[in-house]
């Protein structure tokens, strides 16, 4: 009996002596790392005196025999610093961003094989970001991760924010549930997709947003993911322990990794306002700075093209319908008779050259462009495209030099089926055809199971794949924006050429059949975490089946949400989605489209509630002019704001774009009102809000004389 109390002393006196703590700089966070008995290193995370995250391990298993990076650890060594700075995005939300933390670098020692590994903490206002780092040593060389086993315990059944684990796929509808509910839930949540693999009944994704009993506001996910599998999270929901997920490869490998080496940040933001998550640039923190010496050719874009009419149908990708299947270099298609629908013919894509210099846009996309249409999904093909070969309904030449008359740039289409390979294969000469056709950005897409067979979109090896995208478009000047790719985690601000990504649920889904209306007021909280989204907003016409009579989809939105979304959701780059004729049909709405900024200087988060409401106001780039935006859920409601963002003693002219008293994204979605009035820093507003709908705000300084005649608010 007195030999086991002497042991129990001991293992005690070892828990006091590793216990170490982190505040944040404000003090509101407190991080505490702990080595438990058996060496296994854990932390817990407090918010104004409240746990958030109980006491929670932390490691990996190895693969081949490997004793696991577990347990068995002591600790060698603590470095603590601060660290503050501010710095100048490329483009954003704000014109500076601060970057101000307190750091713990805790360095472990596994007593069997004397490993060595750092597992580095930073403790912003915000929130906590840490990662496991590698040093080059003898011990632990190359290694196979068999998994993570982050471990992040919940203090309650909180409401989660949640879409399935998977590794293929973020294209899900949100759902609102608490913890516990999310087995029972997961069946129906998993939607079908072109590309799918879930892989656990109670697995989700990050970003993941939570809130708790006490109002306190959760988020969970990673930054800086470079050479390593994408994060999942999979919850014990008997014990509401989530716990880190890695998506495998082929053979069902979750990373190979030599050192030097070290994992993505494993990010915690908490907050008891939830717009203080929105606000949050902890991300983007957690990256490396700027790689791209001259950046001046990135250039945040707004644009307009060939591409929602196919999307719903009413044009189609491929030229022919002649050819069962297509054979790059051997199938001949100037002897193909065209079926009448393709939507990239050089006439058609004029039309929407000549839309966009008439209204002040940047660029057009073309997607359908090049050979092999006919046959580019589902028959796991690895040479699909080569990216430089036009239909002969479309010429290349012709449209550059059209295009460069009108003062509009044109973004290129390179879908690759999944093929990485391929793609990689024709990555070079696809960029130089690109840069010699006047094309300064493109829109990549990876629909479909990905090539090689086996691989998932999201495993290390295909993570890599689309980072050497980037950088390798960075060497050519061109601005990517990609599709079904991973979902984005800061890594815009080491390379701010990737200036869109889709990762999930888009506009293109209210052509299958619609999102949920609150869909939109999610996004922010979630998606839009780890960077901006190319969500391609702006419909107006919401029964598709009036221009495209095979669909009978409806767009689950007000076109007053269509506007307010250019400022909810953030983007450099900004789509006028829809047909050029249904803006024609409401030039007065379309005026905000024309008028609002795509790149900003400063940003004010008004409201926010997940699922409920997102308010936004932004003051674009070298104005002094203000833009607002506002997005509702399933419900009505009102908008109750303030305008004391704006500048004292100046006066402003602003127009609002409102749902009308009986718009409703089911029954009247296209019923608005446009009202103008002065605002100044003093002013207030209470705005109706329709179900599904939204508003949005353009509030340009003026003089007296002009405001003369309008009313005060």
């Amino acid at each position: 009996m007195k030999k086991f109390f002497l042991v129990a002393c001991l293992c005690a006196a070892m828990v006091l002596v590793n216990a170490q703590e982190l505040k944040s700089p404000a003090g509101n966070l407190v991080m505490k790392f702990d080595i438990q008995p058996d060496g296994t290193p854990s932390y817990k995370l407090t918010y104004k005196g409240k746990e958030v995250i109980k006491t929670s391990k932390l490691g990996l298993t190895l693969k081949n025999d490997q004793k696991s990076l577990l347990n068995d650890f002591t600790v060698s060594d603590t470095k603590t610093t601060s660290f503050d700075e501010t710095w100048k995005p490329v483009w954003g939300e704000v014109a500076s961003i601060r970057n101000h933390y307190n750091e713990m670098a805790v360095t472990l020692n596994q007593r069997e094989t004397n490993r060595q590994m750092i597992i580095r903490f930073r403790l912003f206002n915000e929130g906590l970001g840490f990662r496991y780092e590698f040093p080059q040593q003898k011990n632990l060389n190359y290694f196979v991760i068999k998994e993570e086993r982050t471990q992040f315990a919940m203090t309650g059944d909180h409401t989660a924010f949640w879409i399935p684990g998977d590794y293929d796929t973020q294209e899900y509808d949100y759902t609102e549930s608490k913890l516990s509910e999310i087995r029972g839930l997961m069946e129906k949540s998993i939607t079908s997709n072109l590309a799918q693999t879930s892989f656990s009944p109670t697995g989700v994704q990050t970003s993941l947003m939570l809130k708790t009993k006490d109002n306190i506001y959760i988020n969970l996910h990673e930054a800086a993911l470079i050479n390593y599998a994408c994060m999942h999270l999979n919850l014990d929901d008997k014990n509401l322990i989530f716990e880190s997920w890695l998506t495998p490869d082929v053979k069902g490998d979750k990373g190979y990794m030599q050192s030097p080496c070290q994992s993505p940040w494993r990010t915690i933001m908490v907050s008891d306002d939830a717009r203080d998550v929105l606000a949050s640039k902890m991300t983007y923190n957690l990256n490396e700075p700027c790689k791209i010496d001259d950046t001046s050719w990135i250039k945040p874009v707004k644009y307009v093209g060939v591409w929602w009419e196919m999307i719903t149908g009413k044009t189609s990708w491929s030229y022919t319908n002649e050819f069962p299947s297509v054979q790059l270099g051997v199938t001949d298609y100037s002897k193909a008779k065209p079926n009448g629908t393709h939507g990239a013919t050089t006439a058609n894509v004029k039309k929407y050259i000549d839309f966009a210099a008439k209204h002040g846009f940047d660029s057009v996309l073309v997607e359908g462009w090049n050979e092999g249409w006919e046959d580019w999904f589902g028959n796991s093909k690895d040479y699909v495209f080569d990216f430089v070969t036009p239909y002969p309904d479309f010429d290349v030449k012709a449209i550059h030099e059209y295009a460069k008359s009108k003062g509009i740039k044109m973004i290129m289409h390179h879908e690759t089926s999944g093929s990485v390979r391929n793609y990689e294969r024709h990555m070079d000469a696809a960029y130089k055809f690109m840069k010699d056709n006047g094309y300064d950005a493109v829109k990549s897409g990876y629909v479909g199971p990905i090539l090689p067979r086996g691989e998932n979109h999201y495993s290390q090896w295909i993570v890599n794949h689309y980072q050497y995208a980037i950088e390798k478009a960075a060497q050519y000047k061109i601005m990517v924006n990609a599709h079904e790719a991973v979902r984005p985690t800061g890594i815009a601000r080491t390379y701010p050429n990737l200036i869109g990504n889709e990762a999930a649920r888009g506009t293109e889904y209210q052509a299958f059949g619609g999102s949920k209306p609150n869909h939109a007021a999610i996004l922010p909280f979630t998606r839009l975490i780890g960077g901006p989204m190319d969500y391609t907003p702006g419909i107006f016409e919401m029964d598709l089946k009036k221009f495209s009579p095979n669909n009978n989809s409806h767009v689950n939105a007000t076109i007053a949400n269509q506007l307010g979304l250019y400022v909810t959701l953030y983007s450099p780059l900004q789509m006028a989605a829809d047909l050029p004729e249904h803006y024609d049909q409401f030039p007065d709405a379309f005026q905000f489209i024309k008028d609002v900024a795509v790149d900003w200087d400063d940003s004010e988060y008004l409201e926010a509630e997940p699922a409920k409401y997102v308010t936004v106001a932004r003051k674009a780039k070298g104005t002094n002019n203000w833009f607002v935006g506002s997005v509702g859920g399933i419900q009505s409601r009102t908008s109750t704001i303030s305008f004391d963002f704006l500048e004292s003693g100046k006066t402003y002219i602003a127009t609002i774009y409102a749902d009308a008293k009986d718009a409703d994204y089911k029954t009247n979605p296209q019923a608005y009102q446009i009202t103008k009035v002065v605002v100044n820093n003093n002013s207030k507003l209470s705005q109706f809000v329709a179900p599904g709908g939204g508003y949005a705000i353009s509030v340009m300084e003026s003089t007296k004389s002009e405001a003369k005649g309008l009313k005060k608010i």
